[in-house]
């Protein structure tokens, strides 16, 4: 009996996933939970695993192509059975395919569209011709009906969290009826509470206003000149996305504190081979998200997020370190962190930029940061001017830690010195406040009591 392998939903929020690279090619055998294609999401890239043993018969989706989770993208048959003629054994009727719990087998009389609804894609199916109690009827919902496909934009909209969700089930409110503001068009809470609000919960959606022409930029390259065109990445567009929004939400501004680490160098020689034996290694990050954790309690407005004409004081702090990829760059989340002593930070920051690199990162793992820190100095620079990570509003940019010559009780020296930039929102950080942030820091690292190990 063949087993359909489909797009899994690698979070409530995501919607759908690209296709990035097969690891196994059809005819080729596999066994149950070995890798069988990576692919890449708005939040996360991953190895996905088979969900049965046989032999890769079909693959439905190519490479780069992107589609709703639950799609079926491919098909593993039975040891022995023959692959499905075509070239490459790639079918082009993916869109077509139903949508199917991972590992479940395939039928000889597949219902046809896909359906997706505006809950988890984990709930029980049901005919794709019967609406769900209470419904709204809408173009979109009569397309699912009818066994249409949904389209990406209604996708996007129904795939909003669950608060979203929550809050349209006790209004009555259909989400696809609301122009999303979010990421790729998704409905925000901002987005819901506003439509109800204005009392044009039954009505559709006005069109959004026509926005005023930006002068277009110059050619980027003339005909005929020496150029090679490339696209970008799934993750490399999801990175340019991020930060065009961040650019476009927060006023940024910069402070850079340089800080003596000689107290902090003399620590770390002094542990480094007992963190070893207790299985973590003890690097300067460790130091610093240390003292950043304990600035963060001091400073809640640093652990704050912005919405509307609201503050969002975070009462839990989760701190994101930045990992550099081959390709790209991604920010796993230490939950908890003001929880967990230096040890637990180390293991925690070793831990996770080990599975970052090799693509074994959860979902949730990348989501919830209140606070960023990102360290441009291992390649070399003084400092950094890093952009927030949206809806944080604000993040430690890290130089590079080098001997320089200083000037200590009137005598020059030379210490292990190291820049630190702070880029700030400042629709609600102050000057004032991002430089007592920073002093917090500076006298913590430079003055690191060896109890806080």
């Amino acid at each position: 009996m063949a087993t359909n392998v489909v797009m899994p939903q690698m979070g409530e929020s995501i919607a759908e996933g690209t296709i990035v690279r097969w690891i196994k090619k059809v005819g080729d055998s596999v066994d149950r939970d070995e890798p069988l294609f990576e692919i890449s999401t708005d939040k996360v890239d991953a190895e996905i695993p088979s969900p049965s043993a046989g032999v890769l018969t079909e693959i439905k989706v190519k490479e780069g192509e992107t589609v709703p989770v639950n799609s079926v993208v491919a098909v593993i048959g039975a040891a022995g059975e023959a692959p499905v003629s075509g070239e490459n054994g790639t079918g082009d009727d993916a869109s077509a395919m139903p949508a199917a719990a991972v590992g479940q087998q395939e039928t000889s009389t597949p219902s046809k569209g896909v359906r997706i609804d505006d809950r988890s894609a984990a709930s029980d199916a049901r005919p794709s011709g019967a609406a769900a109690p209470g419904e709204t009827s809408t173009p979109a919902a009569a397309s699912r009906q009818s066994g249409g496909t949904v389209s990406r934009e209604e996708l996007r909209r129904q795939k909003s969290s669950p608060l979203v969700r929550r809050i349209a089930k006790e209004h009555d409110v259909d989400i696809q009826q609301i122009q999303g503001t979010g990421i790729s068009g998704r409905v925000t809470k901002t987005d819901i509470l506003g439509f109800i609000e204005s009392g044009t919960s039954a009505q559709p959606a006005a069109p959004a206003p026509p926005q005023a022409a930006r002068p277009a930029p110059g050619p980027v390259y003339k005909p005929g000149e020496n150029v090679q065109i490339v696209p970008m990445s799934v993750m490399r567009r999801k990175i340019a996305e991020h930060m065009v929004l961040s650019a476009h939400t927060s006023p940024h501004v910069y402070s850079v504190y340089e800080v003596n680490f000689g107290r902090i160098t003399a620590l770390r020689e002094k542990k480094k081979a007992a963190y070893e034996t207790a299985g973590s290694k003890l690097t300067f990050t460790g130091f610093i998200a240390k003292a950043v954790v304990d600035a963060l309690r001091q400073f809640p407005m640093v652990n704050a997020s912005i919405d509307g004409d609201n503050i969002v004081y975070k009462k839990e702090i989760n701190l994101g370190i930045a990992v550099a990829l081959e390709n790209g760059l991604i920010v796993p989340v230490i939950r908890n962190a003001d929880e967990k002593n230096l040890l637990g930070l180390s293991r925690g920051i070793n831990d996770l930029a080990l599975r970052a690199r090799s693509k074994k990162l959860n979902p949730d793992e990348v989501q919830g940061g209140t606070f960023t820190i990102t360290n441009p100095g291992i390649f070399g620079a003084l400092y950094g001017l890093p952009l927030i990570n949206q809806p944080q509003v604000a993040i430690l940019g890290v130089g590079t830690i080098e001997k320089r010559a200083v000037v200590i009780d009137d005598a020059i020296a030379i210490r292990p010195m190291c820049n630190l930039s702070l880029g700030y929102d400042h629709r609600l950080i102050d000057g004032a406040e991002a430089g007592r942030f920073l002093s917090f820091i500076k006298e913590r690292l430079e003055n690191f009591d060896e109890g806080w190990m």
